[in-house]
């Protein structure tokens, strides 16, 4: 059974960092595109970055700058480096792991940015 396990959310100040983590399991190896995805009360889910197997990223203008992602195919964990955060950062954040056949979220971990 495939699962996704975030980690890494909590408070922070504006201008601050935080590092999520998402650990995929139930998989032989993580060949697929990945993501880090975020929702904030009443919006909708946004992508914020994504990885394709190798070095290949596309991020969420929002974030272009301030944000890297990278992965581990040989520990199949995907990472988001979050820097230079701002209040609207503030949202869930779900990893996610798409492969031809199905989509797999995480449950999501909260990150808040505020004073």
């Amino acid at each position: 059974q495939v699962q996704l396990v975030e980690s890494g959310g909590g408070l922070v100040q504006p201008g601050g960092s935080l590092r999520l983590s998402c650990t995929l399991s139930g998989v032989g190896s993580s060949i697929y595109p990945m993501g880090w995805y975020r929702q904030a009360p009443g919006k909708e889910r946004e992508l914020v970055a994504r990885i394709i197997s190798g070095s290949s990223t596309t991020y969420a203008d929002s974030v272009k700058g301030r944000f890297t992602i990278s992965r581990d195919n040989a520990k199949n964990t995907l990472y988001l480096q979050m820097n230079s955060l701002k209040p609207e950062d503030t949202a869930v954040y779900y990893c996610n792991y798409r492969t031809p056949w199905n989509n797999y979220w995480g449950q999501g971990t909260q990150v808040t940015v505020s004073s």
